[in-house]
C-alpha cells in the first residue's frame, strides 16, 4: 500500500476542519461548547478546524456524534453533500 500524498492529506483536512466549522456554526455551537459535547479539550478542537492536528478516527467519531451527523458527513467534500 502506497502512502497518500501530502497535498491529499492536507485536502482531508481541510474538508474535515470545514465541516466541523460548517455544522457547529449551524448548531449554534462554541469551540467550547463542541468540545465539552465530545469529551475533548477545546484547544484540541481549535487545532483541528485549524487543520493542526491530524485527528484519530475515534476523535472523529467522538466530534462527529457531538454534532448529531455521521463520521463520513465530516469527511464528505463540500460539492458532494447533499
Amino acid at each position: 500500500m502506497s502512502k497518500s500524498p501530502p497535498a491529499e492529506n492536507s485536502r482531508v483536512r481541510e474538508t474535515l476542519a470545514l465541516n466541523i466549522k460548517r455544522r457547529r456554526a449551524e448548531l449554534d455551537l462554541s469551540q467550547e461548547q463542541l468540545a465539552y459535547a465530545s469529551g475533548l479539550h477545546r484547544t484540541y478542537i481549535a487545532h483541528v478546524e485549524r487543520m493542526v492536528r491530524n485527528p484519530s478516527l475515534d476523535n472523529v467519531a467522538r466530534i462527529a456524534e457531538a454534532l448529531g451527523v455521521e463520521v463520513f458527513e465530516l469527511l464528505k467534500p463540500r460539492r458532494q453533500r447533499q
